[in-house]
C-alpha cells in the first residue's frame, strides 16, 4: 500500500482522501488502473494503482511499455476495498 493513501479510512471512520499513486503526487485520484505481470501473476490476480488526471497516461505508458495487461477507469472515492501497490519512483526513472 502507498504512503500517501494511509489507508481509504482514517482516524474516527471517516473516508480519507486517496491520492496518486505517481511518486511524489498528493493530488486526488480520479483513475483506478488495473494491471498485471503476466510473468508472475495468474489470470485472476491483478494489482491497482490510483492516478490523477495528469498522471494517468504516464502510469499507463509505463505498464503498457512492458506489455503489461492494462485496464483503466474511473475512480470512485467510495470504493474502501481497493487495495494499491506502488508505482514507480520519479527519482529512480529518468524518464519522468
Amino acid at each position: 500500500m502507498i504512503g500517501g493513501l494511509g489507508g481509504l479510512g482514517g482516524p474516527g471512520g471517516e473516508l480519507a482522501k486517496a491520492t496518486c499513486s505517481r511518486a511524489g503526487c498528493r493530488e486526488a485520484a480520479t483513475w483506478r488502473i488495473e494491471w498485471r505481470n503476466p510473468r508472475i501473476h495468474t489470470g485472476d490476480r491483478s494489482k491497482t494503482w490510483l492516478a490523477c488526471e495528469e498522471h494517468v497516461g504516464y502510469l499507463r505508458d509505463f505498464l503498457e511499455a512492458r506489455s503489461f495487461p492494462v485496464e483503466v477507469g474511473p475512480f470512485e472515492a467510495s470504493e474502501t476495498s481497493v487495495e494499491i501497490d506502488s508505482a514507480p519512483n520519479a527519482a529512480t526513472r529518468s524518464d519522468s
